[in-house]
Formats: structure tokens, sequence, C-alpha cells
């Protein structure tokens, strides 16, 4: 799914009635930021897209999943459905399902290239999450601990501890997570 970030984000602002000066200072970034970001000139790692989600507020999922009045319903999901929600740079995530539809759970199916990194600023958001790797292996650092993990190991923790996520191998690493409630 081809998406222009910079687009999506002016029409998620305009909505909200948010100025880009206006969006900047509640989400604690430089104007200049939002303006490079909306004419295209810079894509946002992941955490710094969060923080300015966080300004309007919305979840990275709600900033990136279709308005499909029916998944609601959905129960089977194709693998070519799966709405992408990144905006990182080598890092893929497809989420199962609509973030608009109430659920109480995200589930993710997740891609880090070799050396994708969640960035040096940890993420920290409500909620608990999970998840099982797949093939590959991933550096998962939670607070203070840090561990590799491969494949079929797992992890699990109170998202409100800042962590992050590499790719510590030399292939692609996949897996699936889960988020409850969905604050991605």
């Amino acid at each position: 799914m081809e998406l222009d970030l910079g687009a999506r984000l002016k029409i998620v602002r305009l909505r909200h009635q948010l100025s880009q000066r206006a969006l900047a200072k509640k989400a604690g970034v430089a104007n200049a930021t939002i303006s490079l970001i909306e004419s295209g000139n810079t894509s946002p790692s992941v955490s710094a897209l969060k923080r300015i989600l966080a300004g309007i507020p919305m979840t990275l999922a709600e900033f990136f999943s279709d308005e499909l009045p029916n998944m609601q319903s959905e129960v089977f999901y194709r693998a070519e459905s799966l709405t992408e929600i990144s905006g990182g740079e080598g890092i893929s995530y497809r989420q199962i399902g609509s973030a608009k539809a109430g659920h109480m759970l995200q589930i993710l199916y997740e891609t880090y290239e070799v050396g994708a990194d969640t960035g040096l600023n940890m993420l920290q958001h409500e909620g608990e999450e999970g998840g099982v790797i797949l093939s590959g292996r991933l550096e998962v650092t939670v607070g203070e601990s840090t561990r590799v993990l491969g494949v079929g190991d797992a992890y699990y923790f109170n998202s409100n501890m800042p962590h992050r996520f590499r790719n510590a191998g030399s292939q692609p690493c996949t897996l699936v997570s889960s988020c409850s409630p969905p604050t991605f």
C-alpha cells in the first residue's frame, strides 16, 4: 500500500482544525518539522510520528488505517488486506483489522529489515504488549533490560516502560505482536 505520509498528516491536522504551529506546540516539536513532513521533504521515525500524533491525539493505527465500515464484522483477513501502519525506514507494521472498529486488542505482523531500529527515543504508551519471533533475531530493550530473541522466543511487558526494538541479525526479522488496548 503506497501512502503519502505528509499529505495524510496534513489532512488529519486540518480535520482537527490545527495549524502547523499549533500541532507543533502540542507535540513538542519544531514548527519546521511539521512543515518538512507535510511537504514530503523528510520522513519521521516511528517514535517522532507517534509524538506528533499525540498532539492531535491519535494513535499510529488510527492514522494509517483505512476507514472501511465493514471491517468490524470481518473475521478473516488475507495477507494483502492487512493495513500498513508504519512510517519508519526498514520497518513494516501490518495491522490485522481496523483500529477504528472499537477493538480492545491490536494484532500486528511486523517485519524489521537488517539494521532496522525503532529509534534512540524509546517508545512508551499505555497498555501491555507481547510478541513471538517467527524468523530472524530481534533485540528488545525494556527499561534497563536488553535481550536478543530468536525464532520461537517471545516477549511480554507493560508498555508504560520505555522500550525499543532493533533487528540484531543478518536477515530480516518477522514477528506477530499484540497490544491491549490498541495504542499504536
